[in-house]
């Protein structure tokens, strides 16, 4: 099956070239007419990856990924005209999972597209299959990419969800930035370091509504390591 690809860019010629490129790697690309109304069409095309624009008319990229991720957590790859680091950082709040500074390569582009589809789609396939995973009084359901504890659910994006399953399996040991990078994107030459320190972040304050905001510990030089909370053992 192909795999659907929904470009948010208002920017005629590098939506056409975009779509071109990509429908030569075999995948179906859609984008809004109307931009003011992305979600209809998103939700229309149900695609598995998106590209957001930052600087959009009506509302700008950011807006749309907050609507996006209240329904979705398909994998959100940003482009921007703009190099401000606060720019990636917004991005990475927001839910994306990429961020890519116009001008770019397509080629550059496209290895983000396949890195980001791979870990998006199909780290969940271990040689041993299994269903979940206990942590510290919850259960980490590895189909759903979601954490339980008691009668509470938190739903973890797909980065999130794979940092946390690498952590806990790692067994209180320390697992290094350089190897949780390589695990996520698979290249190093395509990620920013801030991507990292910034999913885990978000992870961090996920757990603590779970009460297991101090459960990922930051090893500093060294990398991070999920620990059994006393009050849990």
């Amino acid at each position: 099956m192909e795999e659907k690809i929904f470009i948010v860019e208002d920017d005629a010629a590098i939506f056409s070239s975009l779509k071109e490129h990509l429908e030569q790697w075999s995948f179906q690309v859609a984008g809004p007419e109307n931009f003011q109304d992305i979600m209809t069409p998103f939700t229309q095309f149900n695609p598995q990856l998106v590209i957001m624009d930052i600087q959009l008319p009506a509302y700008d990229g950011f807006h749309w990924c907050r609507e996006i991720r209240a329904v979705s957590n398909v994998p959100i790859i940003f482009l921007s005209s703009r190099d401000h680091p606060m720019d990636i950082v917004m991005a990475m709040n927001m839910g994306g999972d990429d961020y890519i500074q116009k001008p770019f390569h397509t080629d550059v582009l496209l290895a983000k597209i396949q890195a980001t589809l791979r870990r998006a789609y199909s780290y969940a396939e271990p040689e041993e299959p299994m269903d979940e995973l206990k942590w510290n009084g919850t259960t980490i359901d590895l189909k759903r990419c979601v954490i339980q504890g008691g009668t509470q659910e938190i739903e973890l994006t797909k980065n999130e969800f794979f940092i946390l399953s690498i952590l806990v399996e790692a067994n209180d040991e320390i697992v290094s930035r350089d190897d949780l990078i390589r695990k996520l994107w698979d290249d190093e030459r395509f990620v920013n370091d801030n991507t990292l320190t910034v999913n885990v972040t978000r992870l961090r304050q996920k757990l603590s509504e779970l009460g297991l905001g101090e459960a990922i510990v930051t090893k500093k030089g060294m990398g991070y390591m999920a620990v059994t909370l006393q009050e849990n053992t």
